[in-house]
């Protein structure tokens, strides 16, 4: 285990961690940079097994990070550093100082980050990221009323509703709306007051100024602020003091007339320990859910992504094949685009459905639902309004048999189930019959329009 602690060698890994963060810089804006990716501190690294520990301040800040840079992390490091396989994000154990300089002479920049401006300090628009707009994000049935909904919020016109109330789970999408209201906002009215503010980044303000004595002044500055955009208010649920503070800061906003978001994971009505009247509160204006993307709009992430990246085709096939297995959340989905294409760029190869099996397998491992072959049967029986007796019985009926066929198609597709195994649950067929069903299934995906579409309905119901 090396101990980046140790003077001997850590040089090197400061200035390798130097490399890649102005990498990460230039990547994903200074912004992000400066909040997220800078205070990361290389922790230890075990040989044996090529995994390399990477701290942040806080458990908070960890989880973000981890969410959201994981993959592009650990590529990173493997192209500087082959012997590193892997990499995990915690928080630094309480012992361990990040604020004290590793190998300052090498690495300059391994200094911790000077510390944040209370909120309010500077300038009309705080800690907004300017490429979340409303331009990047894709629409689809899973999210477009939060999309509008966003949209009348950030307009010149006064909004129907206030607060907006934005619920999704981890990735699907709700942050970038929030900085594209906020971006939006600005532009239609240049002199606005915007304030971008993550939950921790609120509780420790507050708790800093309570032990400054500063917290009148906290309290003007915030209620200053002509749109006040909060994220993952599930993390100032529970305390006390800040959940006082923080109806206090809804009343006076919305009682101003000025704009006010919050984003959470769970609906208002879900949020553990909350209070009654801070409950009343966030309830009354608009909550918008955003559900889990289909694989229609997960289709359509990735050609936009792809568009944007301008590095040539990618086969239909490795769309195909990601918006299908990549299912959880949208970051996960545009990580893994990113970890592939960067991939096969810095390697020369092109982009094909086996390399992104071999490069994204942990991805897809984590991803993949497990899908019986009965629900297969039954979700196609249903579908061509067949008995499901029929996928066992011996009879060779066209109406009969090609549904039989699909579904064989399917349990190849969908599960890890082999030819014998597949055949054994369609009343114990030959393997060659299984294999004879998923080539025809293929082939008439590529030439028979309603067959394709009838496959893809399918894989969207059995996949949802």
């Amino acid at each position: 285990m090396i101990d980046m602690n140790d003077s001997n060698g850590a040089a090197d890994w400061a200035a390798d961690w130097n490399e890649i963060s102005e990498g990460l810089r230039k990547d994903l804006g200074a912004q992000i940079h400066t909040q997220w990716i800078r205070p990361i501190r290389p922790g230890s690294f075990d040989p044996g097994s090529g995994m390399l520990n990477l701290h942040l301040p806080s458990e908070f800040s960890a989880n973000w990070v981890r969410e959201r840079f994981a993959d592009r992390l650990a590529l990173a490091w493997k192209i500087v550093r082959p012997e590193v396989r892997s990499v995990t994000i915690a928080a630094a154990p309480r012992d361990t100082d990040l604020a004290r300089p590793r190998a300052a002479a090498a690495a300059p920049q391994m200094a911790a980050p000077a510390p944040r401006a209370p909120l309010g300090e500077a300038g009309n628009r705080i800690s907004l990221d300017p490429s979340q707009v409303f331009g990047g994000f894709i629409t689809g049935q899973s999210n477009v009323l939060a999309f509008n909904a966003a949209q009348r919020m950030a307009a010149m016109e006064k909004p129907l509703f206030s607060p907006l109330y934005l619920k999704a789970a981890t990735g699907q999408g709700k942050t970038h709306l929030l900085h594209a209201i906020g971006n939006a906002f600005a532009e239609v009215n240049p002199g606005a007051r915007i304030c971008y503010c993550p939950a921790e980044k609120f509780m420790n303000d507050f708790v800093s100024a309570i032990q400054r004595g500063d917290s009148m002044a906290f309290k003007a500055r915030l209620r200053g602020f002509d749109m006040l955009l909060v994220d993952d208010i599930q993390f100032i649920i529970g305390k006390n003091s800040t959940q006082e503070e923080f109806l206090h800061t809804i009343d006076a906003i919305l009682g101003a007339g000025k704009r006010l978001v919050v984003t959470s994971d769970r609906a208002p009505q879900a949020l553990d320990g909350v209070d009654q009247r801070l409950l009343s509160r966030l309830a009354m204006g608009l909550v918008a859910d955003i559900q889990p993307a289909d694989i229609e709009l997960r289709r359509a992430i990735i050609s936009a992504r792809i568009a944007t990246m301008r590095m040539g085709d990618v086969p239909e096939d490795v769309i195909e094949f990601l918006a299908r297995t990549i299912s959880r959340n949208v970051r996960e989905l545009v990580g893994g685009l990113n970890k592939l294409m960067a991939y096969a760029q810095i390697t020369g190869q092109k982009v094909t459905l086996p390399l992104a099996e071999e490069q994204l397998s942990d991805l897809l491992s984590a991803n993949r639902r497990r899908i019986t072959i009965d629900e297969i049967q039954r979700a196609v029986c249903q579908f061509y309004k067949v008995d499901r007796s029929e996928m066992s019985s011996k009879r060779r009926a066209r109406a009969v048999v090609r549904p039989r066929q699909v579904a064989m198609y399917l349990a190849k597709v969908l599960t890890p189930r082999s030819y014998p195994e597949i055949g054994r649950k369609f009343g114990g067929r030959d393997h060659s019959t299984v294999i004879h069903a998923v080539r025809l299934i293929e082939d008439l995906r590529t030439r028979d329009a309603d067959m394709d579409g009838d496959v893809r309905a399918l894989l969207q119901q059995l996949e949802s």
